[in-house]
């Protein structure tokens, strides 16, 4: 079988969730099938790649850019069996494929444009776009495949004209033997962590949908032994960048130990950090699945994350880790929430490291990538 991987995402490019899943899928799906990747962006190993940006209208919309894009891509797609696109970004070129070549187009939505609304502050009139794109593939989709089951359920609340028996759910997984414990401290310290006093950490892109001004505030009545490191990537929008940076001002006058680390690192060292934290904080807003749970929970680093979309599928309160409700008219309550999971941790140690170590055992145990694989392949055989 023939299938096409249709991404904007690839590595070394991968900046979120679905790229981590389409990196480790597409190697589990080589195994199995004639892959190929196609992805945006520069040229690499392992992809066909074609440009982001059109010559032709260089100072347009970036959604503009990205349809033009699509096209290249599904031009591309001739001599596939089967066509599968990550995120609405390469959505439509999965659907143009559909139409011109007359084969199956399977989506697998990480995330849906309908519950991202701040993205209209980012991209303006391109979220319009966006969400007319996502929405017009998933609802021509051969197969919607969610990343859980509370995906499944947003999924079906945004799109109901889409038929159940089209709707899969198929998780994320985690490479359990890459994202192990790693008893090297080298990298934590060179960022200037005190590895001699606990600490809390996130990792992830600064947008509305993580909740990172949340878990600043939340910090702020964090045990005053508690260092945080924050992993956190440029913001989305220049009005969010400003009310973040103000957030850490503030936090790092009020307490010591705040590391705040803007560029990417590589993935060795990110899973340094993660084992050595007390904790992993997700204070997310929204969030289909939360892959960087699973990573975290694969280095037998307890989890302290808000109780939204996917994450009580993935985090399995008070045994690997501590749930907090969200309630967006309640910010208050959901950071004094963050706050006493984290400090009930601080308060006792051997406490988080069971919930670390169990939370490995249930990473390895049902977010196998090569079960997941077999699930896709077995879903691509019943559509051709």
């Amino acid at each position: 079988m023939r299938v096409g991987l249709l991404t904007r995402e690839f590595p070394p490019d991968v900046y979120g969730g679905a790229g981590v899943h389409v990196d480790f899928l597409a190697r589990q799906l080589r195994q199995r099938v004639d892959l190929t990747v196609l992805c945006m962006g520069a040229q690499r190993p392992g992809a066909l790649t074609f440009a982001e940006r059109d010559s032709r209208f260089p100072s347009a919309n970036p959604a503009l850019h990205v349809l033009s894009t699509d096209i290249a891509m599904a031009a591309a797609c001739e001599g596939a069996d089967l066509v599968h696109s990550h995120t609405w970004y390469a959505n439509m070129a999965g659907h143009l494929a559909k139409l011109l070549l007359g084969v199956p187009h399977v989506v697998t939505a990480h995330s849906l444009e309908p519950q991202r609304p701040w993205k209209a502050d980012q991209l303006g009139g391109g979220y319009r776009v966006s969400s007319w794109a996502e929405r017009t593939a998933c609802l021509a989709a051969d197969a919607v495949v969610a990343v859980s089951h509370g995906m499944a359920g947003d999924i079906v609340a945004a799109y109901p004209e889409i038929d159940p028996s089209r709707l899969h759910v198929i998780y994320n997984g985690i490479d359990a033997d890459f994202y192990r414990p790693d008893p090297d401290t080298t990298v934590v310290a060179g960022l200037g962590v005190d590895v001699s006093r606990p600490y809390v950490t996130f990792v992830g892109r600064i947008t509305r949908q993580k909740g990172v001004t949340h878990l600043l505030r939340a910090a702020l009545d964090f045990d005053p032994d508690v260092q945080i490191l924050l992993l956190a990537g440029a913001a989305d929008t220049a009005d969010l960048k400003v009310e973040t940076d103000a957030a850490i001002s503030r936090l790092q006058a009020a307490r010591d130990g705040v590391v705040v680390v803007s560029e990417m690192l590589p993935r060795e060292s990110v899973r340094q950090v993660l084992t050595h934290a007390m904790a992993f904080v997700c204070p997310s807003v929204y969030e289909p699945l939360g892959i960087v749970n699973l990573e975290a929970m694969a280095c037998e680093t307890a989890v302290v994350a808000s109780a939204v979309g996917g994450i009580p599928e993935v985090v399995a309160h008070e045994a690997t880790g501590i749930l907090v409700d969200y309630t967006p008219a309640e910010p208050d309550a959901f950071e004094a929430g963050l706050a006493a999971g984290v400090n009930a941790l601080a308060a006792d140690p051997q406490l988080a490291q069971r919930y670390g170590a169990a939370g490995r055992r249930r990473a390895v145990a049902t977010f196998d990538w090569a079960a997941i694989a077999d699930e896709t392949v077995a879903l691509y055989r019943t559509l051709t």
